[in-house]
């Protein structure tokens, strides 16, 4: 099996079908693949979707693993040699899978890479950025980012066109591809997966990190396209309101403090 696709749905039934239907029509001829549904205890009558889409496995999961849990589950299950995260609130080009597949392939230092993501607009996405200093969020969050917009955007690789193949540290969680099993600088194989202390956010920048830490690059490759419908859900609010009231938003605040616990206040850029 080349290639192991995992979807975890949380209340986003709509949309997994449109994702689904624009993996259908993916230019694949070259590659053998699965689907991997995992319901993340979205409360959603999914029944009737094998039907309709006879190709995919469908998980179960009987509570909300949140982002990272929900894909382990499926990582558990993959058979491919080449696994992709893929959020249901994406639809994918035709020849994204493909040219994502040869990418690895083709390059023996690559451990994971994610295409260039537009909005359904086909506005340009920030989807790479670099490695968050301990105050990232506070400027993103906060009135202090108009204050300090070089340090804000300098996160944000806004320096960057955004239309070259590039290394970079993280890539956004929507749509990411990695080897299965890697070797690590120490010799020894290991399985990337996401940390499942964060329900929420930063388990893309962490799992990331991880594949650096091992010896292998993180790649943005704009020759694949992905649309990618995505809102912020935990920035709807001013930062002085939501964070009182916005659950999405200490879900945020909570997994940045986990991060910065695992990787130490500095998070030096590790390339």
């Amino acid at each position: 099996m080349d290639l192991s696709i995992i979807i975890v749905n949380y209340k986003s039934q709509a949309k997994l079908i449109n994702c689904l239907k624009s993996i259908r029509l993916a230019e694949t001829q070259k590659i053998s693949q699965e689907i991997i549904v995992v319901d993340n205890n979205s409360q959603e009558d999914l029944s009737s979707l094998s039907q309709s889409f006879p190709e995919i496995r469908l998980i179960e999961s009987s509570k909300n693993l949140g982002m990272g849990g929900g894909n382990n589950l499926g990582l558990k299950e993959a058979l491919g040699e080449y696994i992709l995260i893929l959020n249901p609130d994406t639809a994918i080009t035709p020849k994204a899978l493909i040219t994502l597949v040869d990418y690895l392939r083709s390059n023996p230092l690559a451990g994971l890479v994610g295409p260039k993501l537009l909005y359904p607009d086909n506005s340009l996405q920030y989807s790479c950025a670099r490695f968050p200093k301990f105050y990232i969020p506070l400027l993103r969050r906060t009135f202090l980012g108009y204050y300090f917009p070089k340090l804000r955007d300098n996160f944000r690789m806004l320096d960057f066109d955004h239309q070259t193949i590039k290394e970079v540290d993280w890539l956004m969680g929507s749509c990411l591809m990695f080897r299965r099993e890697m070797r690590g600088a120490d010799g020894q194989i290991f399985q990337p997966c996401f940390d499942e202390r964060y329900f929420m956010y930063f388990e893309d920048t962490d799992l990331c990190r991880q594949i650096w830490t091992k010896g292998w690059r993180v790649v943005y490759n704009p020759e694949a396209i992905v649309i990618h419908d995505h809102a912020r859900d935990s920035a709807k609010h001013p930062w002085y309101i939501a964070i009182f009231s916005d659950r999405l938003a200490w879900q945020h605040i909570i997994s940045w403090l986990k991060y910065f616990l695992k990787w130490g206040l500095s998070a030096n850029i590790i390339k």
